[in-house]
């Protein structure tokens, strides 16, 4: 069968590369020929280039704008080795059609060719961002008559805005076969109307350790602990001062934010990431796709919660694993934290193995 996804497409985020790949990569194991649709539309078009005027008040002066152009270019032009190092992944691990996409009528007016279409996963359904208003990202584009799939879609909160609820609930009961990422987006679906939705994994767990071991990870002779903060949060900055020097480690990141770590590999993409969440001693994380393979790879994490509306993605995956504990929330939970084993993964897998016998499942069972 051919099946075209959908997908965030070249965001330059680690998790948003990683999840893409391993979707196309477990197709293509069951037989299929998989693509993702080459879909950049405005507003995700705009990751690490150079002459992008985010904020519309310097836009509005010529004088303002290339003012801001000069205070920016500097490190926009040293941020362009990270945006080759994504982009050679992609070419490597994500195979995409000839056709470039900006909006849903381009998709509609060319539709690519395919059996199936697959939307998903990520935070595609997130209507904080505007890829959750975004009708290509439900399938809108593809005919009545063919195959449509969610896999592990996201809307990373607990509830949608109820001006957007009647487009999510049109949109969505067209998808023949429906799976949410999180229990949180069952429950929002429920309250649409729509009862026939399945929680799955994220598609980086369709995967096993070897295949990334094997495909991807190189060895690190250091000791270290690994921060991924996407908030700069002071709670994160004081555990991993603390255990770092209790513990003679380095402190690692790939956060360009943060500026106490020892070494930071902002610059680098996504086989480097996975070899440091590899050979970390530890991962302190607010990130969803450093706790999925943090459970891959069976290392030792703390999660602390994150400053926006998008912690659900986090905490029901801890909640399925029975791992809600290992959240950080407050600093005197933080000042209990120590290097002592945190996790032991006997149960821990049992419990993902059977989530992830039932994603396996779900994908079967739909593309048949």
């Amino acid at each position: 069968m051919k099946i075209k996804t959908i997908t965030c497409h070249e965001v330059y985020n680690h998790g948003a590369s990683l999840q893409e790949h391993a979707l196309l990569k477990y197709l293509e194991d069951l037989g299929h020929t998989a693509e993702a649709i080459n879909y950049k539309p405005e507003y995700l078009s705009n990751h690490l280039k150079l002459w992008r005027v985010p904020n519309e008040k310097f836009k509005r002066s010529f004088i303002l704008k290339w003012l801001y152009l000069i205070v920016k270019l500097p490190n926009r032009l040293i941020d362009l080795k990270r945006k080759k190092a994504f982009d050679e992944f992609s070419i490597k691990h994500i195979k995409t059609g000839n056709n470039k996409y900006t909006s849903n009528e381009e998709l509609k007016n060319n539709i690519p060719i395919a059996d199936a279409f697959i939307c998903g996963s990520d935070q595609i359904w997130n209507s904080f961002f505007l890829n959750g208003k975004d009708p290509a990202f439900y399938l809108d584009f593809v005919p009545d008559e063919k195959l449509k799939i969610s896999f592990a879609a996201s809307f990373a909160i607990d509830k949608i805005d109820n001006d957007l609820k009647p487009f999510v609930k049109e949109k969505i009961k067209r998808i023949d076969h429906i799976s949410v990422r999180e229990t949180s987006g069952v429950e929002i679906l429920k309250n649409l109307g729509i009862k026939n939705s399945t929680q799955v994994l994220d598609p980086v767990f369709l995967l096993d350790k070897n295949y990334w071991t094997k495909n991807f990870i190189s060895p690190i002779n250091e000791k270290y602990l690994l921060i991924y903060d996407f908030d700069n949060n002071p709670l994160i900055k004081k555990i991993s001062q603390r255990l770092a020097k209790e513990n003679n480690l380095k402190i690692y990141t790939v956060n360009n934010n943060i500026t106490y770590a020892d070494k930071n590999y902002w610059l680098y993409g996504p086989t480097k990431f996975l070899s440091l969440l590899a050979n970390a001693q530890l991962i302190i994380s607010n990130s969803f796709h450093a706790v999925a393979f943090s459970l891959i790879f069976e290392k030792q994490f703390l999660v602390v919660n994150r400053n926006v509306k998008i912690n659900t993605r986090m905490r029901d995956l801890l909640e399925l694993l029975d791992l809600s504990d290992i959240m950080i929330t407050d600093v005197k939970k933080a000042e209990c934290i120590s290097m002592n084993p945190i996790l032991t993964y006997d149960l821990i897998n049992n419990k993902l193995l059977e989530s992830i016998d039932r994603s396996k499942e779900f994908i079967k069972k739909a593309l048949s």
